[in-house]
């Protein structure tokens, strides 16, 4: 029976080092991390600049190991597909990026093991729940509103067929509208510091005391 050790940990895809957390989570084991960092770069290539799971599982005396590469999580899938590092912070009153139904399918692939739904079509419901909290829309919707014809069925034929690439006219359409947005909200965001900036610095109203009748 091997004697094996598990090390579990988080790593930015395709960009681990033999630095912290793996180097010292490894070290001391008899085993070549150079080529574990290696091999896990080249596992999660297709997540470059997300946060993965990883599992090393090592046998101490074979001196091999396994690597296993994990599910990130749902905000982190649909902020690479959104090409946004990070969500509005203003849920429900400022967007930040746009999706589309083949984004969601996409990732719905990738997360239905793993998820609470029992379809493809729920999966897709929870990423769109998951998109209203980071200001994203999604069809040139709400969240809520695709939700909605989701349930109404207006979107079963690319679900079931599940659809994941755009039409080049569509991915044009896409692109431009992320672009829109994503300048908007940069503006937006401006505004509201200069505004808050000048409420702080704005003179304090006086009140002139009436001068009394003699």
């Amino acid at each position: 029976m091997p004697k094996l050790e598990k090390v579990e940990l988080m790593v930015t895809g395709g960009k681990a080092s033999a630095g912290p957390p793996l180097g010292p989570a490894l070290a001391g084991k008899g085993i070549n991390i150079g080529q574990i960092v290696s091999d896990i770069n080249k596992k999660t290539s297709d997540m470059e600049g997300i946060t993965v799971p990883v599992t090393v599982l090592v046998d101490v005396e074979n001196k091999s190991y396994e690597i296993k590469v994990g599910v990130p999580p749902s905000s982190a899938l649909l902020k690479k597909e959104a090409e946004v590092e990070l969500g509005s912070g203003k849920a429900g009153s400022m967007t930040i990026s746009a999706l589309t139904i083949e984004h969601l399918i996409k990732i719905a692939k990738v997360k239905q093991e793993n998820s609470l739904g029992n379809t493809l079509k729920d999966v897709v419901k929870e990423l769109a729940g998951t998109c209203v909290s980071l200001g994203f829309e999604v069809e040139g919707m709400h969240p809520k509103e695709f939700t909605k014809q989701v349930n109404e069925g207006k979107f079963d034929k690319q679900i079931n067929a599940e659809t994941i690439v755009l039409t080049a006219e569509k991915q044009k359409e896409w692109k431009a509208k992320v672009t829109k947005l994503k300048s908007d909200f940069e503006k937006a965001k401006v505004a509201a510091a200069a505004a808050a900036i000048a409420q702080v610095t704005a003179p304090a109203e006086t009140t002139v005391a009436p001068t009394p009748a003699k």
